[in-house]
């Protein structure tokens, strides 16, 4: 059974592990996944439930995903430094002899980096990602909606001003939102999902602020499409040159904040037949290799689904598609391992829950009357999976606890986070 190597934060010791009995089968490879956020617990349990060693490559404030049983080992990553991080893989390949490991990016920085160095990364590992040609047109909303435009896919409205002046005298309808383009780093609006413009002189002020955070040409004015989450949809599939191969349609239906929520806290499987010829459009134009989420909002003025986002690498409420049928990360290292996958659809009624936002975001639906406790009640039952406990490997969601609990605490009381009153104004 082949041996595994734990490494510090400075790769200078080591731990041996053995590796899971079906790692044999494949060589002994397995998979890194960048960044240990709840995003890469998913891709954690779904591969190491099926035998995959993981190594995680933690980075920042969240290190859930390397305190799975799952988790094999873990290593530091550097952040920031494009450099060092090519450096750190190189040297997991070579000195840490975990050539032709699988790399799964968990938000759009690492997914960015690993697209442009998949030419030199590729020589040394599978990526679970795609190259910066195919990605860029996911990961800058200004050619998101360009090639939307291209291909008669609906999308919001967009402005895409230069200048304070530019910004004066834009003809829109307000209220409207300001996003990012793209997210070269974190900050207050980049990790926003939108900051919230009711006049003109509110969307100034927000634009110089946002000009202070990213460059002025990342600043978008967007309409803002009305409805909270049970609008939003999502498709997400597994696709093979633009082809999907195994496909899940998703509701956004409960997120928080609950106007235009950061985050999803309560998603579900549904039927919604709308979106999913305009996201195969848009798939088979990319030509696409990997998994994908592509969100849409039903505009309810006039019934159309607007593209929003398409996210190319992993996301926040994947690990719903494992009970619904369609394991993504799992059913993307065996296409990289070239085990074709027969066509697959997800059960529907299969649910997903981060408790932590979905209790204050079902408290605030309650008290606008949009929601009653039977009903919250009763959108509980099984299937249902957590974003964070699992009873097959429940030390992560007892070492979040504490984390989460000041967190629970202001959203209970009504208290918000700067971003989350950010993007409220």
């Amino acid at each position: 059974m082949p041996l595994l190597v734990e490494v510090d934060e400075r790769m200078n010791t080591r731990r041996l592990y053995r590796a899971p009995p079906a790692a044999r089968d494949n060589g002994g490879t397995g998979a890194i996944v960048i960044g240990a956020p709840p995003i890469g617990l998913a891709i954690v349990r779904s591969l190491g439930r099926s035998g995959v060693p993981v190594c995680v490559l933690r980075g920042g404030d969240h290190r859930v995903a390397a305190t799975s049983r799952f988790s094999c080992f873990s290593a530091a990553w550097p952040s920031g430094d494009e450099g060092r991080q090519v450096e750190c893989l190189v040297e997991l390949a070579t000195k840490r002899n975990l050539r032709r490991w699988t790399l799964y990016p968990t938000d759009d920085e690492t997914a960015a980096f690993l697209g442009r160095q998949y030419d030199l990364l590729s020589e040394l590992f599978l990526v679970a990602s795609p190259p910066w040609s195919v990605l860029r047109w996911a990961y800058d909303k200004r050619m998101t909606y360009g090639l939307a435009a291209d291909l008669g896919v609906a999308f919001p409205t967009t402005y895409y001003p230069r200048t304070r002046d530019d910004v004066a005298r834009l003809d829109c309808t307000f209220p409207v939102i300001l996003k990012p383009a793209a997210k070269p780093r974190k900050n207050r609006f980049t990790e926003a999902k939108a900051w919230r413009a009711e006049d003109r002189d509110s969307l100034k002020r927000g634009y110089e602020e946002a000009c202070t955070l990213v460059p002025p040409d990342l600043v978008m004015v967007q309409e803002l499409i009305p409805g909270g989450g049970e609008t939003q949809f999502s498709y997400a599939a597994l696709c093979e040159d633009g082809r999907p191969l195994a496909v899940l349609v998703a509701r956004r239906t409960r997120q928080y904040p609950t106007d235009f929520g950061r985050a999803s806290s309560f998603v579900e499987t549904v039927d919604e037949r709308a979106i999913e010829e305009p996201a195969r459009r848009l798939l088979e134009a990319l030509r696409l290799t990997g998994i994908v989420e592509i969100e849409f909002k039903r505009d309810p003025r006039d019934g159309t689904h607007k593209l929003l986002d398409i996210n190319a690498r992993a996301w926040a409420w994947q690990a719903l598609g494992a009970p619904a049928g369609v394991d993504f990360p799992y059913l993307l290292w065996r296409l990289l391992h070239g085990d074709r996958t027969p066509p697959l659809r997800a059960s529907m009624a299969v649910r997903w829950i981060r408790p932590a936002a979905d209790i204050p975001a079902a408290l605030a639906e309650i008290a606008a009357g949009r929601l009653t406790l039977t009903a919250y009640l009763r959108s509980l039952h099984r299937p249902l999976v957590s974003a964070i406990f699992a009873w097959d490997d429940p030390l992560p969601a007892i070492l979040e606890a504490p984390f989460f609990a000041p967190i629970m605490y202001r959203r209970l009381l009504g208290g918000r986070t700067d971003a989350e009153r950010r993007s409220r104004r």
